[in-house]
């Protein structure tokens, strides 16, 4: 009866490590958008977006949708922008995952808000689209 106690927390404690790992790695991607895209760091953003990525948004009552590519191009390297970012939260489940995160752009006083989708492909977490809205403050 020891033994088999034994052998179901440890397989308890292998899921739960994987998770908290998956949850560690979803979160390193998710600082690679927000610290590259605040400091300039495009190698960071790349890291942190699959090629295929699409970001999307309302404007003026339409749907507007920007490339991954594009959106990168946007970010020159060691150009600082005012944006300070936060991870609100994440739900993981095997390989796919929905993070919620913020960005206030103080001087524009607008607060954003991204909806992410992650999935992880090869082993990586890797942001594969992005929905995003803002309000003014």
């Amino acid at each position: 009866m020891k033994n088999i106690f034994v052998l179901v927390l440890c397989m308890l404690s292998v899921t739960f490590s994987s998770a908290q790992s998956d949850k560690d790695q979803i979160t390193e991607t998710l600082l690679n958008y927000i610290e590259g895209t605040a400091n300039g760091v495009t190698e960071r953003i790349k890291k942190a977006f699959h090629k295929n990525l699409n970001l999307y948004t309302i404007d003026n009552d339409t749907l507007r949708i920007t490339s991954g590519k594009k959106y990168i191009g946007y970010f020159k390297e060691g150009q600082k922008r005012d944006r300070v970012g936060k991870i609100v939260s994440i739900d993981v489940v095997h390989n796919a995952a929905m993070a919620k995160v913020e960005i206030d752009v103080s001087g524009m006083k607008r607060l954003y808000t991204d909806y992410m989708m992650l999935l992880k492909v090869k082993g990586q977490w890797k942001i594969i689209h992005k929905s995003y809205t803002h309000i003014d403050y």
